[in-house]
């Protein structure tokens, strides 16, 4: 099987809004809603769990109802971090999927995403074990010498950049935050679970990636969605 995991536990305080940035309503409609519907019609997506902000729960199984989201198989708490978050989405599963099972690991509030990246994702991962959805780097960039100049530049070329949705095996994830809670590595860097796998010497493989699967993070970002709705709409794609 494959089964998305939906990060809807964070509360998105940059956005500035009165209620969690994945239930933001655009035209109507939450974010996290369409983020979800994404996966739901995906041929190839079997279930989804949602990792959500516990105040809103109740709401999120409402709007499960209320889009016909009928893939949602599981709802559970998020965590204080997406570390913990994802731990609690994993640890949610243990005794209802296999080790050879697919989790793709998603923002809530990255609702850009395809098709087409979903399809890689899983390709690749069934492949390797793991897929990171990336793309190249496209902008130029310098080291910083401080907060105000930079004398050296980055060659972008070695630069890429990585995004949700990440893939894993089941037991391949599974076996990694057990590695990272018994050597530390898990309170070491950054959290995310990429950064985590590098700390523990693990290999990332790319996977199909777009410049416009952004994770909604300011206000400007929900205008961007707010238009990007608007265009589908109007080519009869939502």
């Amino acid at each position: 099987m494959n089964i998305a995991i939906i990060l809807a536990g964070g509360v998105g305080s940059r956005v500035g809004a009165d209620r969690p940035k994945q239930f933001i309503e655009i035209l109507g409609k939450p974010v996290l809603a369409y983020t979800v519907e994404k996966f739901n019609t995906h041929p190839e997506i079997d279930a989804i769990e949602i990792v959500c902000v516990e105040s809103h729960i109740e709401y999120l199984r409402e709007m499960v109802q209320e889009y016909h989201l009928d893939k949602v198989k599981w709802v559970t708490k998020g965590g204080d971090t997406f570390q913990g978050s994802v731990q609690n989405g994993v640890n949610n599963l243990k005794d209802k999927i296999s080790d050879d099972d697919i989790v793709l690991v998603h923002f809530g509030a990255s609702p850009f995403i395809e098709h087409d990246i979903i399809t890689d994702n899983i390709r690749v991962c069934e492949k390797t074990g793991n897929a990171i959805s990336t793309t190249d780097f496209i902008y130029l960039s310098g080291f910083k010498d401080d907060q105000t100049k930079s004398s050296r530049y980055i060659d972008r070329d070695t630069i890429c950049c990585m995004n949700t949705p990440h893939s894993f095996k089941f037991k391949y994830i599974c076996d990694l935050y057990e590695e990272g809670i018994r050597t530390g590595a898990i309170d070491r860097v950054e959290p995310h679970t990429t950064t985590m796998m590098y700390e523990l010497g693990r290999t990332i493989y790319f996977s199909k990636g777009s410049q416009t699967n952004i994770k909604i993070t300011t206000k400007e970002d929900l205008d961007l969605f707010e238009g990007y709705v608007l265009l589908k709409q109007k080519r009869g794609e939502l």
